[in-house]
């Protein structure tokens, strides 16, 4: 079931990414692991998931163990949930790419634990396109100025943006989230960002498709892999 999930998966962003005039390459599928059972994100690996996402720090150094010790791919792992600066020091050491980066005072604790083992850790800045009070995230009209003072941490390195689109059964109706975000990361000039190509994470199970359109360079799904 997961190899035909992640088939109809790939096939889907093929077709977005055709649609926004791009390759499905420049697509980065990151598979979200939050309710799925070990067998199965090995499975999701024997079927080519090489990017793993998670909400919790203390989750995913649970899962890195038991799917590493005998996992023969490298994995980049993603911590797509919010961070507390408590969790920084672990964050540091086990994932790849940072999502959730969304204050100076943040940014600041986790470039200073990077920096304790010689690590520039990639991260994004999560915005808060929608302004619910539920959701973490800087304000866009912050988003700039905030960029600017993290790029003067020596730990760390800002990849992109990220943001979470409300929840809704259209995915036309958080279109208007998506083209926010990526009018935001054309407005920082070029040199701010630490890629060649910024990243933009934006697009769950319900709406990747619309996201990619948009301009997502990555997406993060679960349940429609794990269903």
């Amino acid at each position: 079931m997961i190899e035909e999930n992640l088939i109809a998966v790939r096939r889907n962003i093929e077709k977005a990414a055709r649609i926004s005039g791009r390759r499905p390459a420049d697509i980065t599928l990151v598979c979200v692991t939050k309710q799925a059972a070990i067998e199965q994100i090995k499975e999701a690996i024997a079927c080519g998931i090489t990017d793993i996402g998670e909400n919790r720090v203390q989750d995913a150094a649970e899962k890195i163990i038991a799917v590493g010790a005998r996992c023969c791919v490298p994995l980049r792992w993603h911590l797509i949930g919010h961070l507390q600066t408590n969790k920084a020091k672990k964050a540091v050491e086990i994932f790849d790419l940072i999502h959730s980066i969304d204050s100076f005072h943040l940014a600041e604790t986790v470039s200073k634990e990077a920096g304790k083992i010689n690590k520039t850790q990639d991260i994004l800045i999560e915005v808060n396109i929608s302004k619910e009070e539920s959701k973490f995230g800087v304000k866009p009209e912050e988003t700039p100025p905030l960029i600017e003072r993290i790029k003067a941490l020596n730990n760390i390195r800002v990849l992109g943006l990220m943001t979470i689109a409300p929840l809704t059964d259209n995915p036309e109706n958080a279109r208007p989230c998506f083209r926010r975000l990526r009018d935001i990361l054309r407005d920082v000039e070029a040199p701010q960002w630490g890629a060649s190509t910024p990243q933009l994470s934006m697009g769950m199970s319900q709406d990747y498709q619309a996201a990619i359109e948009e301009g997502a360079t990555m997406v993060r799904i679960g349940s429609a892999i794990f269903k």
